[in-house]
């Protein structure tokens, strides 16, 4: 049996590369990408000369079978994606759950995401959290933001640019404009930001500044109520 890795990729900085990363994509027999010219950008940086071959979400489905085949074979194969860790909204889930079905070694390397960073920096609680990644962009986006109107934990979402501002719009009407929140964009990148404060506060800023560049949009979960709270909102209610 080979083995497969998920090896994660810089999401801005190329110095977010791991030493491990390199040799692993030096040593494997073959590398998975979802874009070739992207991905041969990073290996010609890393003077890395192996073989790309594409696998995205529009072909995963039908190529997956051969490649377990290939390491059932004994081949290592890696896959990376354009930017981040494989499977975290991009492609990975799939072929990582064929291989492992058909009792090949995966193994996924620690290191680059774009939601880690902005999670912690967002100075919201990141003990307990939930990654959303992308909304739907249509069917079922609203009744899947309603599903999270109670949710304690803090809530994390991928957005593009084009839809920041409607999509923070939709998060104050479900989750209220006092809503606390961070807006980072151009994660590990020269131009790196985040926009801290309200829904209101955020949802203002970006309305003045265009935005640019991809986000992670970092949401506080719902207050619970205080245990001493509930008991004066049940003695309010008897007294009445």
């Amino acid at each position: 049996m080979g083995i497969l890795y998920l090896v994660p990729t810089p999401v801005g900085n190329m110095e977010d590369m791991t030493l491990r990363a390199i040799r692993v994509l030096k040593e494997a027999d073959l590398v998975l990408c979802e874009d070739t010219r992207t991905s041969g950008i990073l290996l010609k940086h890393f003077e890395i000369r192996n073989r790309l071959i594409s696998h995205h979400k529009f072909n995963e489905h039908s190529t997956s079978a051969g490649i377990v085949n290939r390491l059932k074979a004994g081949e290592t194969i890696a896959l990376i994606s354009d930017a981040g860790t494989p499977g975290i909204s991009d492609p990975g889930f799939f072929l990582a759950r064929e291989a492992a079905a058909s009792g090949v070694t995966v193994q996924t390397l620690p290191g680059a995401t774009a939601f880690v960073p902005a999670l912690v920096s967002s100075g919201l609680p990141c003990d307990r959290f939930c990654f959303e990644g992308f909304l739907p962009q249509k069917k079922g986006r609203r009744t899947h933001l309603e599903s999270l109107s109670e949710e304690t934990r803090t809530m994390v979402f991928y957005e593009s640019p084009y839809r920041v501002v409607k999509t923070l719009e939709q998060f104050a009407e479900v989750f209220g404009t006092e809503r606390q929140a961070s807006c980072c964009r151009e994660i590990s990148k020269v131009h790196e930001e985040s926009v801290r404060g309200t829904l209101a506060e955020v949802i203002a800023h970006f309305k003045e500044t265009e935005p640019r560049g991809e986000f992670v949009i970092v949401v506080a979960g719902k207050e619970k109520v205080k245990s001493s709270d509930r008991k004066k909102q049940t003695d309010k209610t008897y007294n009445v």
